[in-house]
């Protein structure tokens, strides 16, 4: 007599598509991903999952909502029963990743992944010009700008003539700090600004044409040598003084020593 081996019971899913789509989201905002589906059946089965690890999330399945501890959301979550949307609020880069979202409907599997990049708040440049840059007469045609910003990533400075970009620098990943120098006419009417940005927000600061104007009183100007020259003068006396003050603590010291011993 002949056994037959059991059969395997197996959930046949077919016609797998996936897509992916990304969402750009400030620091602070909410962010809604969707199903794009109407209205959910009472047989479809939904599932969100987060990050690498695919970590589920929360569930509607048989017409019953499951969510599962995350520390990474608590309250921020909110699952629309209706649609299967999802909802975080009060979002932070802690929230940034890939969002996984599977859909089964009369046996066919749908997956759509959300790239999410959470994006802090941009900072105001900042302009600034070298004093010594500033011409001592007509003769010095242009002076030399720098606008910088300070620990930021996935960001874009930029140098604007008008609405022409003149040049731009851009980071990614680290937290870093920006300078981007321009060389502007001194005679030169025109507009200029420094704009940084991102996908979600951007920030601006107009050159100020009166950061450093054409001097008439030469008696206050000098070029850059001479300004090293003076920085470098003023720290050697400095240091002489100071050197001049401990012999002196010192003389008044030994002064001291020597009266005392002869008492």
């Amino acid at each position: 007599m002949r056994f037959q081996k059991p059969l395997e019971v197996v959930e046949r899913v077919f016609g797998v598509e996936t897509d992916e789509i990304n969402v750009s989201v400030m620091e602070g905002d909410s962010f809604t991903l969707r199903t794009n589906r109407t209205e959910i059946q009472s047989d479809d089965e939904i599932e969100w999952r987060f990050g690498s690890s695919k970590t589920r999330i929360t569930r509607i399945a048989a017409g019953h909502v499951t969510k599962y501890d995350d520390q990474n959301f608590g309250d921020r979550l909110q699952l629309d029963r209706q649609t299967g949307d999802l909802t975080i609020s009060n979002v932070s880069n802690e929230h940034s990743g890939v969002y996984q979202l599977s859909i089964i409907i009369r046996n066919k599997k749908s997956i759509t992944r959300f790239s999410v990049t959470v994006y802090a708040h941009l900072p105001v440049p900042a302009i600034f010009s070298d004093p010594s840059q500033c011409p001592l007469s007509a003769e010095r045609s242009s002076r030399i700008v720098l606008c910088s910003v300070l620990n930021v990533s996935h960001v874009t400075l930029s140098w604007y003539k008008g609405t022409s970009v003149l040049s731009s620098i851009s980071v990614s990943d680290l937290s870093i700090s920006l300078s981007l120098p321009l060389e502007v006419e001194y005679q030169d009417n025109n507009t200029y600004s420094c704009v940084i940005n991102n996908p979600v927000s951007n920030q601006t600061t107009h050159l100020d044409s009166g950061l450093c104007q054409i001097r008439t009183d030469c008696d206050l100007c000098f070029d850059t040598t001479e300004a090293v020259i003076r920085l470098v003068v003023t720290a050697l006396m400095g240091v002489a003084a100071v050197a001049a003050v401990v012999l002196l603590v010192n003389d008044i010291r030994r002064v001291g020593r020597a009266q005392t011993i002869k008492q």
